[in-house]
């Protein structure tokens, strides 16, 4: 696209009345912008995603899935997210809002369809942060009972008010953080991020050396790099939606973009280091830990069913010794709470968006004048956080795994649709180039077609009890009930919004001559 003579500056959104002097119509939604640059943002992306966290919630379910093809399932879960990141970038090239895939696809399929992408990244973010809240709660104390040395402390997980009050703490001090902006999400970051990074790379180097010396250790074999060797096609997806799931977050460096030096293409450079970081780090850590206790049920293996959702509290010791397997736990806590904090940037600037452009209620679009965050959609997202995971705590034992599952279906959801909105906004420029041919159309499609049967081929396996953690509804698998119950919630309150607000659902507010922040290339 080329340059045009006057254009939005950084922060700017919807419509108005166009006069001499002004901004063409454009209403500025009041963030700050320029608070971060390209090393900044690949650290908020890293962070958000959760290296740390990943790997301690889903090592264990995806070898339980997969055996010791983990390492192949890993690099299959890469292939359609950087398939999908190839879309974000193009699509932020051309509009960078911080509406990222809601205000994408309404561009490209309409109000309605962009309205459930929203809202598919909306509610995959409450239950990512109910889970993030979860483990940091479950590490806080396990940490404090190895510091103090003293079981009974470390036993105050498992008491469940002590355990919900905890995470509910934690949630308050997130949602301050990110409350009060960039800047210090951004300063905070850059410790926790390298410290999580650090003490993987120790547990790889010490996994690495005891392989042989466990039980159940296993030798490497090339084999484990073969996603055919899977023994069932079901068994294959439901680690490749777990896969999925361990890369969701990446897009938040999009989510930023009003925010970021260089709206334009900053974020799509850093979603990419943040990715390739992700990828060498899950990789190194599944085969060295795989090398040191296999991936089988018995003992210290990974799919040990006691162990699995949790597999570096079973692994610090025996892995890393007592001093060193300390500073595991002090890696996970601060995985689980980096993310916890910066996931907030996504929901918030997502809500923000959609207020903005009249598909959620106008209260949403207040911006703290000092901080430059959207500080009511920061709280709300708190809340709703807090009250999600309550819930789900006292209705279902295993709502950690169930929910996990879950959210596997609501990524490949948003992300699916926001890869085909890509081919369909470019569809004009397709063959202009042969640059425009593979990056905004070929390589968008196939993640689309690549996470749109991820997404049919989970949603049908969730039917059955037996997927996720083998809990049922009326005789329905509860990951099933968790995720289409979600969904359907997002039409219902949908509905809502078309009586509130006509002229959006109608087409005359968001459009795809709507101006964007940069419209150059």
């Amino acid at each position: 696209m080329t340059q045009v003579d006057v254009r939005p500056q950084a922060g700017d959104t919807v419509r108005g009345a166009s006069a001499p002097g002004d901004t063409h119509g454009v209403r500025k939604k009041g963030l700050g912008g320029n608070s971060v640059g390209l090393f900044g943002n690949a650290i908020i992306g890293i962070s958000t995603v959760a290296p740390v966290y990943c790997l301690t919630s889903t090592l264990g379910s995806t070898a339980g899935e997969v055996g010791l093809q983990m390492p192949a399932v890993f690099l299959a879960g890469f292939l359609p997210m950087l398939l999908v990141a190839f879309a974000y970038r193009e699509l932020n090239k051309a509009m960078p809002d911080c509406g990222t895939s809601f205000t994408w696809t309404v561009k490209a399929f309409g109000p309605k369809i962009g309205w459930m992408c929203g809202w598919g990244l909306v509610i995959a973010t409450i239950i990512v942060l109910s889970n993030l809240a979860g483990v940091a709660t479950s590490y806080f104390w396990l940490l404090a009972g190895e510091i103090t040395g003293s079981d009974s402390i470390a036993a105050l997980d498992d008491n469940k008010a002590v355990h919900i009050l905890t995470c509910l703490a934690l949630i308050a001090a997130a949602t301050a953080i990110s409350y009060r902006g960039m800047t210090a999400t951004k300063g905070v970051q850059y410790t926790l991020v390298i410290l999580q990074l650090v003490v993987l790379a120790v547990f790889v180097a010490l996994a690495l050396s005891k392989a042989g010396s466990f039980e159940t250790s296993v030798g490497f074999s090339w084999s484990w790099m073969n996603p055919f060797a899977v023994q069932s096609f079901a068994a294959f997806t439901a680690g490749l939606s777990l896969s999925i799931f361990m890369y969701w977050g990446w897009d938040t460096c999009m989510a930023s973009n009003e925010e970021t030096v260089g709206s334009d293409k900053t974020p799509g450079r850093a979603a990419l280091i943040a990715m390739v970081v992700l990828v060498g780090s899950y990789l190194a850590t599944g085969i060295a830990a795989q090398m040191a206790v296999g991936s089988g049920e018995e003992g210290l293996g990974l799919a040990n069913p006691e162990t699995s959702d949790n597999v570096f509290a079973a692994l610090a010791g025996p892995v890393m010794g007592p001093a060193l397997g300390i500073l595991l736990f002090v890696a996970v806590l601060a995985s689980a709470a980096a993310s916890l904090q910066t996931t907030f940037i996504p929901v918030a600037r997502t809500v923000l968006a959609m207020s903005t452009y009249e598909a959620l209620p106008k209260s949403f679009t207040e911006v703290h004048p000092v901080f430059k965050t959207p500080g009511r959609a920061t709280v709300v997202a708190g809340v709703a956080t807090g009250a999600f995971y309550t819930v789900m705590t006292l209705v279902s034992e295993h709502v950690l795994v169930d929910t996990i599952y879950a959210l596997g279906l609501m990524i490949c959801f948003y992300y699916g649709i926001t890869a085909f909105a890509c081919v369909w906004y470019f569809r004009a420029d397709l063959f202009r180039s042969a640059r425009d041919l593979v990056f905004k159309g070929l390589l968008p499609a196939l993640g689309g077609v690549m996470l749109t049967a991820v997404f049919g081929k989970t949603l049908y396996d969730m039917w059955d009890p037996a997927y996720g953690s083998g809990s049922a509804v009326f005789g329905v698998g509860s990951v099933f009930v968790i995720a289409v119950g979600l969904l359907v919630l997002g039409a219902a309150i949908m509905l809502v919004m078309q009586r509130r607000s006509p002229a959006f659902f109608r087409g005359e507010v968001l459009t795809k001559e709507t101006p964007s922040l940069v419209v150059a290339d």
